[in-house]
């Protein structure tokens, strides 16, 4: 039966940026879907989203970990193996952004949104790719974003980062393609989460953007649920290297 195909029950799923935002809400509908969940995230708050997760009747652990750096990245593996055993899906929700204009944005800034956007999520890939080429199956689901496809205004970092995950999410597909391994990215439109508070708060730029969404609207966490069960089950296993827009129409005008 089709919706059996959406069930991800026995599956074991890694979450990153998973203490809120896009990432508790991809995380507690993995879960829902009947998914194990690791996640990550630099927050103490991780751990009551492991506890939400918990109470739906799942298996969860929080790690607390800082991905600016990919020296955590083994740690993390070992962690999730020694609780489940084993890796069949990973969402690379982590990422930070820095509003600044392009002309005066420092090595700073810029090293650590390319570091944490990007570069972490080239290597978590990479890490538990390795894991999945060992049982011949897996998903990976990167979070792109409406940067990937627009420049933007005062996030050149960022958009340059998401730029890239679209391009690492295509490169790694057509190399794991033939090990079982689904390498997909969802792009998010506006969504209310911390990372566009500034943006809500500015009352013009909140209305412009609202006026630009067909849907009229900015987008709620727990609307990517379905994008993400989706990807990280056996109803996407044809699906690869694809960019999947949750944008209430944003790309369509």
């Amino acid at each position: 039966m089709i919706l059996d195909q959406f069930s991800l029950v026995g599956k074991v799923a890694i979450v990153t940026g998973a203490s809120r935002g896009l990432g508790e809400g991809i995380a507690l509908g993995l879960a829902e879907a009947g998914a194990d969940v690791a996640l990550v995230a630099t927050s103490a708050k991780v751990e009551e989203v492991a506890q939400a997760i918990r109470s739906l009747g799942r298996r969860a652990i929080a790690i607390q970990a800082n991905l600016s750096s990919i020296e955590l990245i083994p740690e993390i593996i070992g962690k999730v193996l020694a609780e489940f055993g084993k890796i069949d899906i990973l969402v690379n929700c982590a990422g930070i952004n820095r509003r600044v204009a392009a002309v005066d944005c420092p090595e700073k800034d810029w090293d650590d949104v390319i570091n944490l956007n990007q570069k972490s999520v080239y290597f978590m890939c990479q890490a538990v790719a390795k894991e999945m080429m060992k049982q011949k199956k897996g998903k990976i689901i990167n979070l792109a974003s409406m940067m990937s496809f627009q420049g933007g205004f005062n996030v050149s970092p960022y958009t340059a980062s998401k730029g890239a995950i679209v391009g690492i999410t295509k490169a790694l597909a057509n190399e794991l393609a033939p090990h079982g391994i689904n390498v997909n990215a969802i792009a998010p439109g506006y969504f209310t989460t911390g990372l566009t508070q500034a943006l809500q708060d500015d009352a013009e730029r909140n209305q412009g953007i609202s006026k630009r969404i067909p849907q009229g609207r900015w987008g709620k966490p727990e609307e990517l649920k379905g994008a993400a069960v989706y990807l990280a089950s056996e109803a996407s296993d044809y699906v690869q290297g694809h960019v999947l827009a949750v944008d209430g129409g944003w790309l369509a005008w």
